[in-house]
């Protein structure tokens, strides 16, 4: 079940980082009601992410996010390579949530599409909320690496530290 539901965030994260005009050549940009529906989406996942309707929720913002030239997600792979390989059933929600957030980033600052340390620095704090939410399901689940995020986050340092590991992996 992890796996499949690991590809099929990763199969739909890939999409996200696919050229968009070559998807989306049919459609103009997203509509305003699009993006509070966006919104909506993103806020019940990040409280909710095992809720009833996080999978359409997810599904629905895979495809509109591949769908729509006017919010660019770029990969972000802070939370994912670091994350345990193996058996974690949460790792592919924390994974999804880091990129979704990015989304909403994007959404609520238009003029900041191009600022990936601000895009990169919300998807580690909407990765850590979500996982903050997990952990209150099944405590067992921790993860140390996540748990240093959230003590940097709470120190004040999570900022410079994202800026550091955006330096040490170059990405453009």
């Amino acid at each position: 079940m992890f796996l499949r539901n690991l590809s099929a965030t990763l199969l739909g994260c890939a999409l996200l980082a696919a050229p968009v005009a070559a998807i989306a050549v049919d459609r103009g940009p997203s509509t305003p009601e699009e993006r509070k529906q966006a919104l909506e989406y993103i806020h019940d996942l990040q409280v909710n992410p095992l809720g009833s309707k996080a999978l359409d929720e997810r599904r629905w913002l895979l495809k509109w996010l591949a769908d729509i030239p006017d919010v660019t997600v770029h990969m972000c792979a802070i939370i994912l390579d670091k994350m345990p390989k193996g058996d974690k059933k949460d790792s592919a929600s924390i994974f999804f949530a880091e990129t979704i957030s990015q989304a909403a980033f994007l959404i609520q600052n238009p003029d900041k599409q191009d600022d990936r340390l601000a895009e990169y620095q919300a998807g580690v704090e909407g990765a850590l909320r979500v996982y903050e939410v997990l952990l209150k399901a099944n405590p067992k689940d921790r993860q140390p690496f996540l748990d240093d995020l959230i003590e940097r986050r709470d120190a004040g340092t999570l900022a410079q530290w994202v800026k550091e590991w955006d330096a040490a992996n170059p990405h453009k």
